[in-house]
């Protein structure tokens, strides 16, 4: 191969060289964009999971919310939520014996009702500091999170609405508590977004008969893949329990959620191979202007094999300059596509607003797309770009072969 034949001839015919590194490039920039969207996606929809160390929440509903519409005798008071009922001691003990659980973490999640209002209160358990409720600490804006038995973290906004401070004293279930710190939740983590966080022991003080009681817990899997063997399992040996997944997420996201995963693949492959077929295309028109060129090439002594080389060098060289065009197009594209935002319903089972029930619309969550363009999804731009040179220079070197001289050189 004559390489400075080749940057010659592509230097010479420039407008023809760059309608074809544009197709590819075009081509090669969807292919990323539309794939480091999907990836988005679905990373946003497990970031309330990712960001507590979490792969499944396990919590047992109220059996009358279950069974009928009917509203409980009396709100007024600490009470348990509708979808966080008391796990009993050999519940918990039946989850640590499931293949496929690596930890476990649980808490108490409390409604508060009175004249002042509603509020969440969230018991954490500190005896897995990185899973569950505890991974709130990390989001401290002020203050520490509590060591000692009556201290209390409130959310900062709630505190800000309630004008307390770290320092101050302030009620819970008719007991004052000392703020010690203010926290900020965390994107995507409603799913533990309470007014006002406490150590377990204090919180299970709070709730009438129940000394040692936790209605939340959260497991960490061996390994992700199992996930969908161990909700199967949980649901035999654990009769009335509800188990939250990501996949729950994506449950009430519907079609959205199903364009995104079944599509966006098709979706970039046919913008590639649109790209591919252009290449392809023009290349091939083109030999027609060149019939002379590869005629006289060819009568000079070059082989059919030298003439191959030649316009695979050419293809190639088009289809790497395309792809790296393409993969800095796509990565701009995901950058600005960064700076959208998600609504992602929240699942009824593990929201922490008692207004919603089974039956209505679930609470939506808005959350940041997380795109970003990976090392392997460059890589595999990459190759399909050289692919696409590779599938051109075939078809190219299958036309060159039934060209004859003799038969080129009579035409001139």
């Amino acid at each position: 191969m004559n390489y400075r034949y080749v940057l010659n001839e592509l230097r010479h015919h420039h407008h023809r060289t760059l309608v074809n590194i544009l197709g590819i490039g075009i081509g090669i920039a969807l292919f990323v964009s539309i794939n480091a969207v999907s990836t988005a996606y679905k990373e946003a929809v497990s970031l309330p999971f990712k960001n507590l160390g979490a792969d499944l929440v396990v919590q047992r509903p109220e059996k009358r919310a279950v069974d009928s519409a009917q509203a409980p005798a009396s709100m007024r008071g600490i009470r348990l939520p509708f979808s966080n009922q008391i796990l009993p001691p050999q519940d918990l003990e039946k989850l640590k014996t499931i293949e496929g659980v690596d930890a476990m973490a649980t808490s108490l999640l409390l409604w508060e009702f009175d004249q002042g209002g509603f509020r969440t209160i969230m018991g954490v358990d500190l005896a897995q500091p990185s899973l569950g409720p505890v991974k709130v600490k990390e989001w401290l804006k002020e203050g520490r999170f509590p060591q000692n038995p009556g201290e209390i973290v409130l959310e900062k906004h709630y505190a800000k609405f309630h004008q307390a401070r770290p320092g101050d004293s302030f009620p819970v279930g008719q007991r004052p508590f000392k703020v010690v710190g203010l926290l900020e939740i965390k994107e995507g983590s409603q799913i533990v977004s309470a007014n006002i966080y406490l150590p377990l022991a204090d919180a299970q003080t709070l709730v009438e008969g129940e000394t040692k009681g936790v209605n939340l817990v959260y497991l960490h899997l061996k390994n992700p893949s199992l996930l969908a063997q161990v909700k199967t399992q949980i649901s035999r040996v654990l009769s009335g329990v509800s188990v939250t997944s990501s996949d729950s997420f994506l449950e009430l996201m519907g079609g959205v959620s199903k364009i995104s995963d079944q599509f966006s693949l098709l979706t970039s492959i046919v913008a590639l191979g649109g790209a591919i077929f252009l290449i392809i295309k023009t290349m091939l028109s083109n030999l027609v202007e060149r019939s002379s060129e590869i005629g006289i090439l060819k009568a000079v002594g070059w082989t059919e094999g030298d003439v191959q080389k030649q316009l695979m060098g050419e293809a190639l060289v088009q289809s790497l300059l395309g792809g790296l065009l393409g993969v800095i197009a796509g990565y701009v594209i995901s950058y600005f596509l960064g700076f959208l935002s998600i609504s992602i319903p929240t699942p009824w089972e593990v929201n922490l607003v008692p207004a919603f029930a089974k039956d209505t619309e679930a609470a939506a969550q808005v959350v940041r797309l997380p795109v970003s363009v990976s090392a392997g999804l460059t890589a595999i731009s990459l190759a399909l770009s050289i692919m696409a040179g590779g599938l051109a220079s075939y078809f190219l070197g299958r036309r060159t072969a039934r060209m004859k001289p003799a038969d080129i050189l009579r035409k001139l």
